[in-house]
């Protein structure tokens, strides 16, 4: 568990999944960065994106209102969806492994369930 539990604060699992997974997404941006400087805006774009579900988790962990928790936790699930376009297009491009996006798509694809799932219950409540 890399995000560690206080006494006031359970463990989170979108929280640290989101934030495990924005170290891969920049992990993977430094390697490939550094050997396709023609493709660097595209990798630029998934670094963005890919970093930001993460982001937005953490920011609406501090929500003033249920619609604000909501909202920012929105925004996640569309930053979820849009990583998952670009390692899509990286793929299809050829651009990266079959390897390489399904071990990303997978983790992105499984953030993206929990951010709704939570969305909808919170809706709910």
């Amino acid at each position: 568990m890399i995000i560690k539990e206080t006494a006031t604060k359970y463990y989170n699992p979108v929280l640290e999944k989101s934030f495990l997974f924005s170290v891969r997404i920049v992990r993977f941006y430094k390697v490939k960065s550094q050997n396709n400087y023609n493709l660097n805006s595209l990798f630029k774009q998934l670094l963005r994106s890919g970093t930001s579900i993460g982001a937005n988790v953490s920011e609406a962990q501090s929500a003033f209102t249920k619609k604000d928790f909501i909202n920012k936790l929105g925004i996640s699930l569309k930053e979820s969806r849009e990583t998952e376009f670009w390692l899509k297009l990286l793929k299809a491009s050829e651009i990266i492994s079959e390897k390489e996006f399904k071990s990303l798509f997978s983790d992105c694809e499984e953030l993206s369930k929990l951010l709704t799932a939570i969305i909808k219950s919170s809706k709910k409540n």
